[in-house]
């Protein structure tokens, strides 16, 4: 049988070719999908939580409390190298060449290089006090004199100047653009006032294992109010507190590589039984001259092993070379880059292991069917058999026992919020929609081909088809419908998730632009107007600041505003509430240090004496209340605050450096805080990823087109002596043409409205289920979008059955009859 297996795959190298591309293209998207969530997870730990990447071991405090007692007990421990302490403060600092003062946040730069991690664009990282690297963001150069200020126990203003040694590239950090950043040694950040480290960092012995080590630093720790984690789980942390949870995203990337799976099985399936219905009687005549069933079944499913590892191998290359193309193209544009291409062992052999297998489980099928026909039985032409045979009773039961469960599961993951079980949950009832087409699909395709029978005899002979014939309008539809599916449920599952993200981040950064005056004479009351001429400023409102006293005795920095004037100038206010009269919108750490909660009543003293308010709680740093209570309980109460909304489309960067320009010169203090940059780069993040996901399911739909391609042919064939019989009827060839062409635009209309149908369900379904426990859910039905897939499936249906069409036509009616 060797020498007929590699026989029949030299004879029918061509027909093998349509099978070996929808392989290829199913493999690709996997090993794509696999290699770019590892790409994505990989970048966005080395750019958000870049800094615990070099460490083995971090050390965080739970309580608050400087962890300089915990650093020598950690270094004590067999494995530790080196300890860093990592410190932080913030500096104001005068750059030379720019007005204003900046707002920098500065963190200790480690003093083992193992556990330095700052990226340098220029320059070097600093090694004495009076040395300074400085982030892009600050706008210094190698050699620019900074002249810092900060504040002493008793409040006095104390200044120094740093010399900038060193520019440090963040690129990649969504944080990035929100404050410039500082990074000096530990002498000079303890000068500038930074307290005890909060955290440690850890670099472990040549050959100590982290997870290990982390074990016995958090023995050696025990109870003293410490978290331990190895820098790789810091990292994650990091990113997840940053962006919400990035496994969501790679979730999804997931989800949609599984379903990839299906599509390419079932396709696949179809175009063995396209091959195998044209080899019918070359199967039957080996059947015939001695070859027994199994012996034919294995050839069929030798042949279809060797094609499969071959695609495989193939697909493999063009995953990870469609990979390396995505990240070339997103890298340098993308905020968060996608860094090279990480390509995991278990995405090579995952590829290898799904093409091949898929392949020989759907062409397992077509090869028992063909084999089951008697040799002589199999040389002429065989009816179907009718959707009441036992074949067809056993695909209604089994359609049945899939869709049932598969969408109680799919409820259950929406309710819980568990994208992992709504997954399997959709898997099965997406397999028992598809065993149901072949009851459900005929019939609305029968009554849609009444709708166009005033179109013609052919249009007329084409709905008819659809009923005489379910099995082959079933499967001439089912490929579009999976491809419609898919697309669409990636279309709705986009907007929605890109809908819901948005509204996250506006949530999470209400204002666009904070101006703060950080001045103790209060600000000109002309600054106001200035921000707001400023070219791209849609609105803006000023805020009071004064003193109050908290239930702890101590001195509170309070912030007063007119609700109805900043209302129009906050994007949401989910996170912040703004006070109404009486109420004190109070920050949440307030919950424990000040022994409050929202709704109850909270105690505040000024110079103007004593008021009891409702406590609200809220995203904010200062205490919030109404311009009205401020000025009650601080008289002395002056504008420093000022909060900026841009214009929708306004160029953030520019409009943040000309509203930095404008503030400084107003006030050489002021600092400005642009959370517009930084919701718009976390925005452009989710719009890259979608944009990847968007990308690889548009060549599921070329092979879900493969498939219609495939089905269409197998009509042809199966329909040679029926089509010959029109044409001895009198049907021209070019009836004959229009009659596949009307089949093929009804069945694929068809297959594209309740494609939609299906695919928004599992859109909407699949959102809810990934974000359903991330919060607020915005659902978004992009009505173009899906309107265009229904136009442009019909469209690609009527396309792939030009080449059948032209087979059919071509061929002479009495050889037609003949065959």
């Amino acid at each position: 049988m060797f020498r007929v297996v590699t026989a029949g795959l030299r004879a029918h190298a061509a027909r093998l070719v349509a099978s070996t591309v929808a392989i290829v293209i199913a493999v690709g998207f996997v090993v794509a999908t696999l290699t770019l969530s590892e790409t994505t997870r990989s970048t966005m730990l080395e750019a958000v939580g870049a800094r615990y990447t070099s460490a083995d071991v971090v050390i965080t405090s739970t309580t608050g409390e400087p962890l300089d007692g915990a650093a020598s007990a950690a270094a004590a421990v067999p494995g530790v190298a080196a300890v860093d302490l990592a410190r932080s403060t913030s500096v104001q600092a005068l750059v030379p060449g720019r007005t204003g003062a900046q707002y920098l946040l500065v963190d200790s730069v480690a003093d083992d290089p193992a556990l330095r991690w700052q990226q340098l664009a220029e320059g070097a990282l600093p090694d004495r006090p009076g040395e300074v690297a400085v982030s892009e963001r600050v706008g210094a150069e190698v050699g620019d004199v900074l002249t810092t200020t900060t504040y002493g126990d008793q409040g006095q203003e104390e200044t120094s100047q740093v010399t900038v040694v060193g520019v440090v590239d963040l690129r990649g950090d969504p944080t990035a653009g929100l404050n410039g950043r500082a990074f000096v040694v530990g002498e000079q950040v303890e000068a500038w006032g930074a307290l005890g480290p909060a955290e440690l960092r850890i670099a472990a012995a040549a050959g100590t294992d982290a997870d290990a080590l982390a074990g016995a630093v958090r023995t050696a720790l025990d109870r003293q109010g410490v978290d331990v984690r190895t820098g790789e789980e810091q990292a994650v942390r990091e990113a997840e507190a940053l962006t919400g949870d990035a496994r969501v995203l790679t979730l999804m990337l997931l989800v949609f590589g599984t379903v990839a799976l299906l599509v390419a099985g079932l396709v696949i399936a179809n175009t063995f039984a396209v091959l195998l219905a044209q080899r019918t009687r070359e199967l039957a005549l080996l059947r015939c001259v001695g070859a027994t069933a199994r012996q034919v079944r294995r050839s069929v499913l030798a042949e279809a092993a060797v094609t499969g590892v071959a695609a495989s191998v193939l697909g493999v290359g063009a995953g990870i070379g469609l990979a390396a193309l995505v990240s070339a193209l997103v890298g340098t544009d993308s905020p968060v880059p996608l860094a090279g291409v990480s390509v995991p062992l278990s995405a090579v052999l995952g590829g290898l292991a799904v093409g091949t297998v898929t392949t020989l489980v759907a062409a397992l099928a077509p090869a028992r069917a063909a084999t089951r026909v008697a040799p002589l039985a199999a040389m002429r032409p065989l009816d179907a058999a009718p959707l009441r045979s036992r074949g067809g009773v056993l695909r209604l039961v089994v359609g049945l026992l899939l869709v049932v469960p598969g969408v109680a599961l799919m409820g259950l993951g929406v309710a819980i919020g568990d994208v992992l079980v709504s997954v399997p949950g959709g898997a099965l009832s997406f397999l028992g929609v598809v065993l149901l087409a072949q009851r459900a699909v005929p019939p609305v395709v029968a009554a849609a081909g009444r709708l166009v029978r005033s179109a013609g005899v052919t249009a007329r002979l084409a709905g008819g088809n659809a009923t005489r014939n379910p099995r082959r309008t079933a499967a001439t539809a089912t490929a579009l419908l999976i491809g419609v599916t898919l697309t669409s449920a990636m279309v709705v599952g986009a907007a929605s998730t890109r809908a819901t993200a948005q509204a996250g981040l506006v949530a999470q950064y209400p204002t666009d632009v904070v101006v703060t005056g950080n001045s103790e004479d209060g600000v000109p009351g002309s600054l106001l107007g200035r921000l707001q001429a400023v070219d791209g400023v849609q609105a803006a409102v000023a805020l009071d600041a004064g003193y109050v006293t908290g239930p702890d005795g101590y001195e509170t920095w309070s912030l007063g505003v007119d609700p109805a004037e900043a209302a129009p100038v906050l994007r949401s206010t989910d996170d912040l509430p703004l006070p109404v009269e009486g109420t004190a919108v109070l920050p949440w750490y307030t919950v424990e240090s000040w022994g409050v909660e929202a709704g109850g009543e909270v105690t505040l003293t000024g110079d103007g004496g004593t008021r009891t308010l409702t406590v609200a709680l809220g995203d904010t740093e200062q205490l919030l209340l109404t311009s009205a209570d401020l000025a009650a309980l601080a008289p002395d109460a002056f504008a420093d605050t000022f909060w900026l909304r841009l214009a929708d489309g306004a160029d953030t960067g520019a409009v943040v450096d000309a509203v930095a320009d404008v503030a400084g010169a107003a006030v050489p203090t002021a600092s400005v805080t642009g959370l517009a940059s930084e919701r718009a780069a976390l925005d452009e993040v989710v719009d890259v990823l979608l944009l990847i996901v968007t990308g690889l399911l548009g060549v599921a739909v070329l092979i879900a087109l493969i498939g219609v391609g495939n089905t269409l042919a197998l009509s042809v064939v199966e329909r040679r002596q029926e089509n010959g019989l029109l044409r001895a009827l009198g049907l021209t060839r070019g009836q004959v043409r229009g009659l596949l062409a009307w089949e093929a635009a009804l069945v694929a209309g068809v297959a594209a409205v309740l494609g939609v149908l299906l695919g928004t369900a599992y859109g909407l379904i699949g959102v809810a289920s990934v974000l359903g426990d991330q919060g607020e859910l915005v659902l978004s039905m992009p009505w173009v979008q899906v309107g265009a897939i229904v136009v442009v499936a019909t469209a690609a249906g009527l396309l792939a059955s030009v080449l059948p069409a032209r087979r059919a036509a071509r061929t002479s009616p009495v050889a037609a009859l003949a065959a």
